[in-house]
């Protein structure tokens, strides 16, 4: 199969986290899922959320791909709110949809942030490794873009370090 997805976990669909999705993803090789047109629940311990968009989207994801890239802007040194609801709903693989769950093991996980600067911080990265490590996923790396001081495009050294990282798929 090999084949790998793009998970965009910001609030704003067209915003700088897409511009950096789209850059990775110039020659089109990557399919792209957008969180934001996603019914996704917070997680419920009672799984009062079970008949959102969130188990059949990983029924697609686990049957479709291999390599789960995750995207997200960097909102107060952490991933986003939508990219954080959706790892909060791993929970339900791990409880009432284990079987589901399982089949996340042996595959691949890497992350893309971005910011307007670039100064991410120590430790952003742990949620990301730490999940895969624990969902049985291999972490293969991830790399972090930001823009040039008027917003306007990815930093000439940002997209050098995107293109190194789009070499580990």
């Amino acid at each position: 199969m090999n084949k790998t997805v793009i998970i965009q976990g910001s609030s704003k669909s067209n915003g700088n986290t897409n511009t950096v999705i789209n850059y990775l993803n110039k020659n089109s090789d990557f399919d792209i899922i957008d969180l934001k047109t996603k019914n996704i629940g917070a997680f419920e311990y009672d799984f009062s959320n079970a008949n959102d968009d969130f188990i059949p989207l990983m029924e697609t994801i686990i049957d479709k791909y291999d390599t789960i890239i995750f995207a997200t802007p960097v909102y107060w040194y952490s991933m986003s709110g939508t990219l954080k609801h959706f790892f909060d709903r791993l929970s339900d693989l791990l409880h009432y949809k284990k079987e589901l769950g399982r089949k996340l093991r042996g595959k691949s996980m890497a992350m893309i942030s971005n910011s307007g600067a670039n100064d991410l911080k120590d430790g952003f990265t742990m949620p990301f490794i730490e999940s895969a490590n624990y969902l049985g996923m291999n972490y293969i790396g991830d790399t972090h873009a930001w823009f040039t001081e008027d917003g306007k495009e990815i930093n000439i050294d940002a997209k050098a370090k995107i293109d190194d990282f789009r070499k580990s798929f």
